[in-house]
């Protein structure tokens, strides 16, 4: 069926070629005399909402406007989706292209599709980063990431770092946290195979998965996020300083874990929904027997350990 717009479009062809006038151009095109001279309008509120969708795509550079959609209504803004779609599209604004699924390689023990998050802190992941200050000086940058919540547990940069700085940092992030995970999972870089590493994770009382070498995709979560992390953080700030990289590091954790929602969780911050998860099960700790349990918050399908 064709749209009214391609009717005017018609309409003036036939105008234009056969020289005749618009009642019969119109007439023999079945188009109204009233919707051939429409023109449309652009509402105030779609001008406003338009400035306010290039703001959210400057701050999230990666965001389609499901994410905008989703970040207006948690703003208080009751809108459509639809609605965000066609202004999106008028405003020229990114759509992520859609990246092709590249076959894992191995079947490690220790890789996401063995072993997957069930709960929170039950597995967390941390792969180094690399970036680098005004001068050309190197940044190494460690996030660690809560598999099951998408939590940002904990992310440092300095401009070096070896098998003590990883010990401090978790020993930090587990201290911050109040529990420790049961697993954390890593590729074979030196830094995370040290015997003192291993030691002192031992320690602890968790345990280490180790990836198969050459198969970063085992290790997709934390894949994933460094791949958001240099998007819409790395590649926009420019960093005098390892200082400066360590507070501007702080504010972005900040907005991960509260303020950004993700779509793999329903479109809830991380915080939110960690929150939730753990409310969830300190509920189901208190169920009596012979009772209903409420179903997993998770929107994801989990698997069980292998």
């Amino acid at each position: 069926m064709v749209g009214p717009e391609r009717k005017r479009e018609a309409v003036l062809h036939v105008r234009r070629e056969l020289e005749v006038s618009e009642r019969r151009a119109c007439t023999a095109m079945s188009q109204p005399r009233a919707t051939q001279r429409y023109r449309g309008r652009k509402r105030g509120r779609d001008a406003a909402l338009a400035v306010e969708l290039r703001r959210i795509s400057a701050e999230h550079p990666r965001a389609g406007y499901r994410m905008a959609a989703a970040l207006l209504r948690r703003a208080g803004m009751e809108i459509n989706a639809k609605r965000v779609q066609r202004l999106w599209r008028q405003e020229g604004l990114k759509v992520p292209r859609r990246q092709r699924k590249r076959q894992r390689l191995g079947n490690s023990e220790g890789g996401t599709q063995r072993l997957q998050a069930e709960r929170v802190n039950h597995v967390w992941s941390y792969d180094f980063v690399f970036d680098q200050t005004e001068d050309g000086r190197r940044l190494k940058w460690l996030p660690i990431c809560d598999e099951f919540s998408r939590e940002l547990v904990a992310l440092e940069v300095e401009r070096r770092m070896e098998a003590k700085d990883v010990i401090r940092i978790l020993d930090a992030a587990v201290t911050a946290r109040g529990s420790a995970p049961e697993y954390i999972r890593s590729d074979n870089g030196p830094e995370f195979v040290a015997l003192a590493v291993q030691d002192w994770i031992a320690r602890r009382g968790f345990k280490t998965l180790y990836i198969k070498p050459g198969s970063p995709r085992q290790n997709a979560y934390s894949e994933s996020f460094n791949s958001r992390f240099r998007d819409e953080f790395l590649n926009r700030e420019a960093f005098a300083s390892v200082l400066e990289g360590k507070v501007l590091g702080k504010q972005h954790r900040q907005r991960h874990n509260h303020e950004r929602p993700h779509s793999s969780l329903a479109y809830q911050t991380p915080e939110e929904f960690a929150q939730r998860s753990l409310a969830a099960a300190s509920a189901k700790l208190r169920q009596p027997q012979g009772c209903a349990i409420p179903t997993n918050p998770n929107p994801e399908n989990h698997q069980k350990l292998s």
